[in-house]
């Protein structure tokens, strides 16, 4: 289980991007966050690996507090934690199989991996994952002569070989188009089932409804609705999002 509790996070400058912010998510969810942009859906996501440091408040993880986690503890806890980014962070003059190798740097000999000398079966487990995505072909390639679709999912077979327990996704398919969306997310649907928890950022309410188990709604930092998807009405939805909701939910129709 992942419990967040309390949680603030003002950054230099005094923008105050969460607050108080608390509720828990049990193992095997899909919980989707919703919000429109500086909501503090990032900030959230990345407080919870400790990306970010939070200002105030606790985040545990199976009766562990990541928030107090010493470095060495940390990078324990990081190994099983999976992040997806919204602009794929890949290194674009590599090619496919190092970006996707770099998913297991927290359980290898940082020197070895430093100069390329990946052990035969990591390599194997690298294939494999982007097999699970359906680019296993692509894995010679550079990554920047991907297209995006394609570049998430090599972030999502980088994700894979942490063995993550949990998978953080910020945005995922913010830059794609409605079909590539679809395909990225029946992805992490799919590593759902089979029992890796997700918390995944988005901002459509017709992806909200299809994916989500369970949501979190945040506005300027606070946290404004929790319950599932069926519960986020036009009424609600319009509440969440403010005089932006019509032009939001337009876009995602």
């Amino acid at each position: 289980m992942l419990r967040i509790q309390n949680l603030s996070k003002t950054y230099p400058g005094g923008t105050q991007a969460l607050k108080n912010v608390s509720f828990e998510v049990n193992d095997g969810e899909f919980l989707v966050v919703i919000g429109l942009s500086g909501s503090g859906k990032s900030t959230l996501l990345r407080c919870i690996n400790r990306l970010i440091d939070p200002t105030e408040g606790k985040v545990y993880w199976d009766n562990v507090d990541v928030t107090a986690a010493p470095p060495t503890e940390l990078r324990q806890i990081r190994r099983r934690i999976g992040m997806v980014f919204q602009q794929f962070n890949l290194v674009k003059r590599s090619s496919v199989m190092t970006n996707v190798l770099s998913g297991r740097l927290g359980y290898v000999n940082p020197w070895m991996s430093l100069i390329g000398l990946w052990p035969q079966d990591e390599k194997k487990r690298a294939l494999q994952a982007l097999g699970r995505v359906g680019i296993a072909d692509k894995a010679g390639e550079r990554a920047d002569a991907l297209s995006g679709g394609q570049q998430q999912r090599v972030g999502i077979a980088r994700a894979l070989m942490q063995d993550p327990k949990l998978i953080l996704a910020d945005e995922p398919v913010a830059s794609l188009d409605p079909v590539l969306s679809h395909s990225i997310l029946q992805y992490l649907e799919q590593l759902n089932k089979e029992g890796i928890t997700v918390i995944c950022s988005l901002h459509f309410l017709d992806l909200v409804h299809r994916y989500a188990t369970r949501v979190v709604a945040l506005k300027d930092g606070v946290k404004v609705f929790e319950g599932s998807a069926q519960e986020i009405d036009r009424a609600k939805f319009k509440e969440i999002y403010g005089e932006e909701a019509q032009e939001v939910r337009a876009a995602s129709m």
